[in-house]
């Protein structure tokens, strides 16, 4: 079994921080290693986080100390930043069908009436593509044409793994869509097998058919991002946001430019919990490249984390029976996280005022443990409030274990060209480098509404959810300050209906949505799989966006 009994939160925006007995400082191989170890020496691990994140100011000294009083070993946990490379091997280019080149794709230039035009801009020369046709009948996953391979950022080592399925209905014209998972550091194909992908893998390792896959009226690809999650690598990191989009859009101009047939299409993306971070940031990339062949229409984010300050009002009411199910906590609990909500949101405040890691960690860490440890004790699932966790070595989910089993099997791995030597769904260093980076906390919400000038958002949440709830992405979507948000949070929730039955409730004006879909968790498609299925089919036919 692949997956580590610390990786417990991950596969969502973790609440690793909620739970650090078990998170922090306890990582399997990372355990055996004191804290801050270079060569046979311990430094301080203040020293290390020094190294880490620069100075600390002068301004941020008490706030640090007062972490230190307030949550038992904070400066040991913020100091745990660790990334190790994953042992692979590169195979060389000839065991490739295609290989793009950045440089080349960047030099290229199109002319109309005599004047010259550079095809695609950015910095792209670092970069390459490898492309493999995957058989589908070597590993019984559709009958779809199929692409894996490989993003390439030779300069800084970092290989990012995708996987493409074309779409069984119409792929000359049907749109295309990137999925992201989130954690951070958690792989994609767990959306693939768990959610929205054309085969699930059962018990036995064996693939079964979806009936309700997104790719019955899209091309859908799939990547493990950032680097050393999932079938990527590098012997380096990627520990924020900003950071991962670069990789994003060299990824897609590359593909784009190998497959010219799927350019023209509308094109969209869709993830979900951290890619409520990765999502507004990517796109904003991709949008800012006014020469770019990438045709971008839409995005969609299902129960993300995307404004925490707004949203972490609403864990207190979602536990305590606010949410549309009965309470979790006693009132005792309920009145603790009130009592503890006033700090949090202050913490929040200076994070989202700086968006400094020095103001962003100890915000990040005092608010999990108040708002989110409480829950997690409880025993509850915080993917779904329904649920008493029950699987606890696998995110409360026994198929990622299962998931994890057959994508490290031999013949699955040369099917795909997969260059590392083992797969695992969650990568913990990966999600403690985000979140001791900062990056948890910081405002992306700010980049939606200049993005609402130019594409549709939609936000929809399984209201059965915990750790980013139905009730907090309401909540942000309608705090949001833009043009429209008057018109946006006059319109009440509607039916969301399928054959009669209503499986949800959804608002829309202008480029915005949002959507509460019942009885489903943190993974939508999970749990309602043929509700999800229409609402994404009506979201990209342009249902609630296009006049």
């Amino acid at each position: 079994m692949r997956v580590a009994a610390q990786t417990l939160l991950l596969g969502a925006t973790t609440a690793a921080l909620a739970q650090e007995q078990k998170i922090l400082g306890n990582f399997g191989d990372a355990a055996q290693q004191p804290l801050g170890q270079v060569g046979d020496a311990v430094r301080n691990p203040l020293e290390h986080i020094t190294e880490a994140l620069g100075e600390m100011p002068a301004a941020a000294k008490g706030l640090w100390d007062e972490m230190s009083l307030l949550v038992p070993g904070f400066v040991e946990k913020a100091g745990n930043l660790i990334s190790r490379p994953k042992s692979h091997t590169r195979k060389p280019d000839s065991e490739w069908d295609h290989v793009v080149r950045g440089a080349d794709v960047q030099g290229m230039w199109t002319e109309t009436d005599g004047v010259k035009h550079r095809k695609v801009d950015g910095p792209l020369e670092a970069y390459d593509l490898r492309v493999k046709s995957v058989d589908p009948l070597a590993l019984g996953i559709d009958k779809v044409k199929q692409y894996s391979g490989y993003l390439d950022d030779n300069e800084n080592d970092k290989h990012l793994f995708y996987w493409f399925f074309e779409s069984r209905n119409d792929p000359k014209n049907d749109p295309v869509v990137l999925w992201l998972n989130g954690g951070p550091g958690c792989s994609s194909m767990m959306g693939l097998f768990m959610e929205l992908g054309p085969s699930s893998v059962d018990k036995n390792g064996q693939p079964t058919f979806n009936q309700h896959s997104w790719n019955n009226n899209a091309s859908v690809i799939f990547l493990d991002q950032p680097v050393n999650v999932g079938y990527s690598y590098s012997s380096s990191s990627v520990s924020n946001t900003v950071a991962a989009s670069k990789d994003i859009y060299a990824l897609l101009t590359l593909f784009f430019e190998q497959f010219p047939e799927y350019s023209e299409q509308p094109f969209h993306i869709f993830g979900e919990s951290y890619a409520g971070h990765y999502i507004p940031v990517f796109a904003s990339e991709i949008l800012s490249h006014k020469n770019r062949n990438i045709n971008l229409q839409s995005i969609g984010i299902g129960n993300g984390l995307t404004d925490p300050l707004t949203q972490y009002t609403q864990y207190r009411p979602m536990a305590c029976g606010e949410g549309g199910y009965k309470s979790v906590l006693d009132p005792s609990e309920c009145q603790s996280m009130d009592n503890s909500l006033p700090r949090c949101q202050s913490l929040l405040k200076a994070c989202y005022n700086s968006e400094s890691a020095w103001n962003c960690v100890p915000a990040t860490i005092y608010c999990n443990n108040a708002m989110i440890g409480p829950y997690q004790r409880s025993g509850m699932n915080v993917y779904d409030i329904r649920e008493v966790c029950k699987d606890r070595e696998n995110l409360c989910y026994t198929e990622t274990a299962w998931i994890s089993d057959y994508l490290n099997q031999n013949k699955v791995m040369k099917a795909l060209g997969a260059e590392v030597d083992d797969y695992s769904s969650c990568n913990t260093d990966v999600n403690r480098n985000f979140v001791f980076q900062g990056d948890w906390g910081k405002p992306f919400h700010r980049l939606v509404p200049d993005l609402l000038k130019q594409i549709p958002v939609l936000i929809y949440a399984g209201d059965a959810d915990y750790i980013c709830n139905w009730l907090g992405n309401k909540e942000w979507t309608e705090a949001l300050e833009w043009t429209g948000k008057k018109d946006y949070n006059s319109v009440k929730l509607e039916d969301l209906s399928l054959e009669n039955n209503a499986y949800g409730q959804v608002k829309s004006s202008g480029n915005f949505t949002f959507m509460r879909i019942y009885q489903a968790g943190h993974m939508v498609p999970y749990n309602q799989p043929a509700g999800s299925l229409d609402f994404f089919n009506r979201w990209i036919g342009g249902e609630w966006w296009r006049a």
